[in-house]
């Protein structure tokens, strides 16, 4: 437990850690865009003060030409209507010679002008402005304007005092600064909660991880269940989920595994305990007959017989539970193989006084491989002629299409009952106990065809003919 609460402390500090970073990163440029927006309006305003002063420099210069030259009492009133309070007005020659200051008398005291910053941008590019500069004259801070008039050879300078009210005119709107830190709250809110459902989601995935590798029990479901609805939730669902299809798929493996071994076991122990009592018998008894003997001999061989067919089908098997993508895939040639069977099988069935009837057409390609092919065919025709009975028929049939060959394989005999057919095709399974080992079956035939079928592509399944037989319904892609 103290292990699992680390785990969850460490979680927990994971989802804090990047609310921070993220919080830390969008602080900064909130921070930038606040700064950049109080710049932008404070240079938008200031840029406003100085276009209606030089507005008023322009009226005033245009003034001074319609009074036909300087005269201070004309400019002193004509500055005196001007409405905004405290405007000082300077008019200055191209060599910095104060020609009028409506502030300061007499003009030929006061300093040349021609360095004042203001004056140097002006006689630069016709017009120039400083934010909150020292007037040594005046003993006061200023907004100065200053504006050239090439033509009339004197340039105007209009200057506001730098006091509380013109700072609180140039200062930005807050509005709009208020609702982008308002907006940020906002937005911060709500990735607090994202990153709280998110921590949450790793929580939970972090502790089924610990407990599945503790190999502690759980309770998948209710795990699946605890975590967010987020995408993250369900892909976390869906590997809880997942993982407990595996372990059960793991646990059937293994169960599989066990009864597979305990049935090749007893399968095995069969024949080994046959052929160790006939030699046994041989051996301990040397005044037995030679007849006798001989039965024995072939008993023992028989039984060897048995003993190598169980030992090839269950490694017909393992090949294909193994090599799912190693199979020889070529063009084979489905009619070919089971005429071949036919011939090979023909003195079992005039034994048996049987008959196929084969209705395939001369040729059915199929892109397969040929021995898998065979082994369905042989199986399900030596199941036919083992189990059907004498004198009865099997009859081979088949449909196709573009994408498949659709197979039936018949037979009149005895058949199967109906609660024995969903089993046959498991590995070992008898419908009688000892009805293989009479005709000689390893109880393997038909979990080799339904492999088979399924390596390409297909499907079998086996019904009750109504007259009785058994009919197998397969299906064979042509292009597996």
């Amino acid at each position: 437990m103290t292990g699992r609460r680390k785990t969850m402390k460490h979680t927990t500090s994971l989802s804090r850690q990047l609310f921070i970073t993220v919080l830390m990163l969008f602080s900064v440029f909130v921070a930038g865009f606040v700064s950049y927006q109080y710049q932008r309006e404070k240079q938008f305003k200031i840029g406003l003060l100085h276009t209606r002063l030089k507005d008023y420099n322009h009226q005033l210069a245009e003034s001074i030409a319609d009074m036909g030259g300087l005269k201070d009492s004309v400019l002193t009133a004509y500055v005196g209507n001007h409405p905004l309070r405290g405007l000082r007005i300077t008019l200055l020659d191209i060599r910095g010679k104060v020609l009028y200051d409506n502030g300061q008398h007499p003009y030929s005291s006061m300093a040349n002008h021609l360095e004042r910053p203001e004056v140097k941008r002006a006689l630069i590019s016709g017009e120039g402005f400083e934010i909150n500069r020292h007037s040594d004259t005046m003993n006061e801070n200023y907004f100065y304007a200053a504006t050239y008039f090439p033509r009339q050879g004197i340039i105007v300078r209009t200057a506001l005092p730098y006091d509380f009210e013109l700072e609180e005119y140039l200062r930005a709107d807050m509005t709009s600064i208020c609702m982008t830190l308002v907006a940020s709250i906002f937005i911060m809110a709500v990735f607090w909660l994202y990153t709280r459902r998110l921590g949450k989601s790793i929580a939970q995935l972090r502790r089924f991880a610990t407990l599945a590798g503790s190999g502690e029990s759980y309770d998948a479901e209710r795990e699946a269940a605890a975590f967010p609805d987020t995408e993250l939730g369900e892909i976390s669902q869906n590997i809880v989920l997942l993982y407990k299809r595996l372990q059960e798929s793991q646990e059937d493996k293994l169960r599989l595994k066990r009864q597979l071994t305990q049935n090749i076991s007893h399968e095995l122990n069969t024949p080994v305990a046959s052929i160790h009592g006939y030699l046994e018998t041989i051996l301990n008894n040397p005044d037995i007959t030679e007849e006798q003997r001989d039965n024995f001999l072939r008993r023992c061989y028989a039984q060897s017989e048995r003993l190598a067919q169980l030992v090839q089908d269950i490694s017909s098997l393992n090949r294909m539970d193994e090599v799912l993508h190693s199979l020889n895939m070529q063009v084979t040639d489905i009619a070919a193989i089971v005429h071949d069977i036919q011939q090979e099988v023909a003195l079992q069935l005039a034994e048996h006084h049987m008959t196929i009837t084969n209705t395939l057409g001369s040729t059915l390609p199929i892109m397969g491989d040929a021995s898998m092919i065979y082994s369905i065919f042989r199986n399900l025709i030596d199941n036919a002629i083992a189990y059907s009975g004498e004198g009865t028929a099997i009859v081979i049939r088949c449909v196709e299409d573009k994408d498949w060959y659709h197979f039936r394989l018949s037979d009149n005999g005895t058949g199967i009952p109906e609660e024995h057919i969903p089993h046959i095709f498991e590995r070992f399974y008898r419908v009688d106990k000892g009805r293989r080992r009479t005709f000689g079956g390893t109880g393997l035939g038909l979990a080799i065809v339904k492999n088979a079928v399924m390596l390409h592509g297909g499907n079998i399944t086996a019904s009750a003919m109504p007259g009785g037989g058994v009919e197998f319904a397969f299906s064979l892609k042509r292009r597996a």
